[in-house]
């Protein structure tokens, strides 16, 4: 969801007549639409394709009647009669289940949290955005091989039975860059809800990995201190951490933590956090998927494990409280349980003046158990780095480990942050951690 807040009667007050016929036949109603159109620009090499416009609308219904929850969407509003139908008759084939009530409308600020105006989305804005990382990449030895820059604007709104009416706009600019050099790749991205990225930084960083990996060293087996950066980070966490933070897998047996509430998981000095209000995060919002008022979720404080996140379907289910954790999935997708700004905090240090292992990405975090927390990844742009410089590059090896235990060795962070779609995240350092070389 997004967070610029405009009136009920400037967005779509058609959707009232979907609650009102809806109401007729079912206990509760919700109506989610979404539209939006977005401008994006590619690379081949270092030409620029011409720009192309996509517009997209999609509208979503859910029903509740007895605990039976039902559910449609539809790219085409216009058929809204047909999906309502849909949704009645899904929910009539439901399990009943248990079911405390949509929410009732709340009051929020009018801030605006991720919606900037001055972002152009037209073709020429995203064709800039390609000329500036062309012009960073040029700073390195490396071949461009490909590129994206896309330019966005979206407004959603939420409304349901019960008096909810919410509506939002959020817009958004993001850029990647891939480079080669020899058998060497980099690549590097930027996104944001403001017109306020560096492409030309991302074309150079893309242009430098390339081009200073040429040429790596083996390493020996053995244990070693970890530098992840925040993107390499985010793949791990993404594999398997997170996920076991939701508590529909808590309850359904598939969270390594389940077991874990209350319990350190952490150092004593750390935090794992939802941050709903942070200015200019990619998901800061006033309010859930579905209509809940979002606040900040604690998910360990102090490095104890304090909170899973629930979205109301699982949080009525097993006799907890929503957290406003629910997502939807794109325009004319279902909701489910996620997070908006993910954020892990704790004293910041200077991770890098020792000498350490560097990684910029990995490989193969999806492979992760996302039970056991256990992992094998190859890692990717890898240095030798000390006192905050690149030195030495690494050819390949291969870092083994457990996500879970490796939050109890750490070194510490970085002071510098980086948003990864809806993370917030330092560079890590990982003490004594495996690694494996060729």
């Amino acid at each position: 969801m997004s967070c610029s807040i405009t009136r009920w009667w400037v967005a779509v007050a058609w959707i009232d007549r979907i609650l009102k016929e809806g109401s007729r036949r079912v206990e509760e109603v919700e109506v989610f639409y979404g539209e939006g159109t977005a401008i994006s620009a590619d690379l081949k090499r270092r030409n620029v394709n011409l720009a192309i416009r996509s517009d997209e609308c999609g509208l979503g219904i859910r029903t509740i009647d007895k605990g039976r929850i039902g559910s449609s969407t539809t790219h085409d509003p216009k058929r809204w009669r047909e999906c309502l139908d849909a949704a009645i008759a899904s929910g009539r084939l439901a399990t009943p289940q248990q079911w405390g009530g949509l929410p009732r409308q709340s009051e929020f600020s009018t801030e605006t949290l991720c919606y900037d105006p001055t972002i152009p989305v037209d073709p020429k804005t995203a064709s800039g955005l390609l000329g500036k990382m062309l012009e960073g990449a040029a700073e390195h030895p490396a071949e461009v091989t490909s590129g994206t820059a896309t330019v966005s604007s979206t407004t959603d709104t939420v409304a349901n039975s019960n008096g909810v009416r919410y509506t939002s706009r959020h817009t958004g600019v993001s850029v990647s860059l891939e480079a080669i050099k020899e058998h060497s790749t980099g690549s590097e991205f930027a996104q944001s809800c403001y017109n306020d990225i560096d492409p030309y930084s991302v074309g150079e960083r893309a242009a430098f990995f390339a081009s200073q990996s040429a040429g790596g060293t083996d390493i020996q087996t053995g244990k070693y201190d970890i530098l992840l950066s925040p993107i390499a980070y985010a793949e791990l966490l993404g594999a398997a951490f997170i996920p076991a933070l939701s508590g529909r897998n808590v309850h359904a047996g598939r969270s390594h933590l389940a077991s874990q509430l209350g319990e350190s998981i952490m150092d004593s000095q750390s935090s794992m956090y939802d941050d709903t209000y942070r200015q200019k995060g990619l998901g800061s919002t006033f309010w859930d998927a579905e209509g809940m008022p979002a606040r900040r979720v604690e998910f360990v404080r102090g490095g104890t494990l304090s909170s899973f996140a629930y979205d109301l379907r699982t949080a009525y289910r097993y006799g907890k409280e929503s957290t406003a954790s629910a997502l939807r999935s794109g325009a004319h997708g279902g909701t489910g349980i996620g997070h908006h700004n993910f954020i892990v905090d704790g004293p910041r240090t200077e991770v890098a003046d020792d000498r350490v292992i560097y990684v910029h990405s990995v490989v193969g975090a999806h492979t992760a158990n996302p039970m056991s927390g256990d992992f094998s990844v190859e890692i990717s742009n890898s240095f030798w780095m000390e006192d905050g410089e690149f030195q030495a590059p690494i050819r390949s090896a291969m870092l083994a480990g457990n996500v879970f235990a490796m939050h109890k060795e750490t070194g510490g962070i970085s002071e510098e942050v980086r948003q990864i779609g809806s993370l917030v995240l330092p560079s890590i350092r990982l003490i004594s951690q495996r690694i494996i070389g060729t």
